[in-house]
């Protein structure tokens, strides 16, 4: 009997109405996965500011959305939104339950990935912020083999999470590599919500037949690993052979090696067809040789300074020259008042932002152009020291000056460097467990 597990989220501040039409069409599990690299920066910043934070704050809105669905018996939910602080992410869930009244239910906590106390032992910097590996399936097993209906956890790789659900279902062995593997496929496919059934299409993206209500997709897998993707009846986006075989290759290096923390899957050996409807057959996924490794991936997080930033936009004529003079002002007088500036970034849209020179011909002038100046610093004060100069080019600039917006605020940002590294799996297995408390 197939699984339908459905993808509810693609990164932290994803839509929540197409929810709404996945729990309607029925799906066995709800997996929301809500981290990427940056994102865990932007918790970092929230637990700086308030130790019961870092993670994804909207987490209690999927909560009272799944909850009926839950309490039912429909479906289970999923998610990696603990960010690096799950045991705060379990609490706000369990709050939430309580808050709707709730009660019986079986919330399941993932604790384990932080690995800051181990930092001699991997080389860390002294000044780590957060260091974490991505966790595998296993430990969500776990939780759902204990009868948890709610499952947080902090970093776990995105397709693991999709993973899991499988194996608890399905049995399958953790050296069943092969069937893995599939399911690493199917998780890669759903782990980004609405990229799958459509949304960001680098193909006919204007045939889309209702782009405001996009449908997020479901995975029906087979004990055998084979599934089909597809989506919600009724609602706008397209599952076709394109969109799918796009999804299939986002963000992968290595198509032949696939690397997850539960297997290395090879996206080389396996079939993608299109049943037509809005339903595209998955089958024939194979591990690759070897199947697994030693280490878990991690992400350590250290602090990298202060960003000020000015966008100032200009038109036609002249465009180009107008926004290079303004940005070379700025630079001047920071140079003139002594502010240690680490580094710069210039940009010129309309110009060469995006990919390379894309206006500078004889033929053709851009009728408005963009420059953008950032610069780094080592603290704050210095950061802030160059921005009181844009205000001088009102009247004293080049013509035509307009502003874009407000930038960040017209106040620096504290800078965060985050560093990939590996870990050794016997390290971290050791310490992770799995919290279930019923409310």
């Amino acid at each position: 009997m197939a699984v339908r597990l459905g993808g509810g989220q693609g990164f932290y501040g994803d839509g929540h109405a197409p929810v709404d039409d996945l729990l309607a069409a029925g799906v066995d599990y709800l997996v929301c996965e809500a981290l990427a690299e940056l994102t865990l920066a932007i918790l970092q910043k929230d637990r700086q500011r308030d130790e019961s934070l870092g993670y994804t704050r909207d987490l209690p809105l999927y909560v009272h959305q799944v909850m009926p669905y839950l309490l039912d018996g429909r479906t289970r939910f999923i998610t990696n939104a603990g960010g690096i602080n799950p045991v705060a992410a379990g609490r706000a869930v369990v709050g939430a339950a309580r808050s709707l009244g709730v009660s019986g239910v079986k919330v399941a906590t993932v604790v384990g990935d932080d690995v800051r106390p181990r930092a001699d032992e991997l080389g860390l910097p002294d000044d780590a912020l957060f260091a974490n590996a991505y966790l595998g399936a296993r430990p969500i097993v776990q939780a759902l083999d204990d009868g948890a209906q709610i499952v947080i956890t902090g970093r776990v790789a995105d397709a693991a999470l999709f993973l899991a659900p499988l194996v608890h279902e399905f049995g399958w062995a953790w050296d069943d590599y092969d069937s893995l593997a599939a399911g690493v496929v199917v998780g890669h496919l759903l782990e980004c919500s609405g990229q799958v059934t459509g949304g960001n299409y680098s193909g006919a993206w204007w045939t889309n037949a209702d782009p405001t209500r996009i449908g997020f997709p479901i995975g029906e897998v087979e004990p055998d690993g084979s599934a089909v993707i597809t989506k919600p009846p009724g609602t706008g986006g397209m599952v076709t052979f394109d969109t799918v075989r796009e999804q299939l290759l986002y963000e992968v290096h290595d198509p032949a090696r696939y690397f997850s923390p539960d297997v290395v899957a090879d996206f080389t050996s396996l079939s993608l067809d299109d049943l037509g409807g809005d339903r595209v057959r998955v089958s024939g996924t194979r591990a690759a040789t070897p199947p697994s490794t030693d280490t878990y991936k991690g992400l350590v997080c250290t602090p990298a300074g202060y960003a000020g930033e000015a966008r100032l936009a200009y038109s036609w004529p002249d465009a180009e020259a107008k926004a290079r003079a303004a940005l070379m002002f700025l630079r001047k007088r920071a140079e003139q008042k002594g502010v240690p500036v680490e580094e710069w970034r210039e940009e010129y849209f309309g110009v060469d932002a995006f990919g390379g020179s894309t206006a500078h011909n004889d033929d053709c002038e851009p009728p408005e152009v963009i420059g953008r100046l950032a610069w780094r610093t080592a603290d704050r004060d210095s950061a802030a020291r160059i921005a009181p100069e844009v205000g001088v080019l009102g009247l004293s600039g080049p013509p035509t000056l307009s502003g874009t917006g407000r930038g960040r605020g017209g106040g620096p940002s504290q800078l965060l460097a985050v560093e990939p590294f590996y870990v050794d799996k016997k390290l971290v297995d050791d310490q992770v467990r799995v919290e279930v408390e019923e409310v």
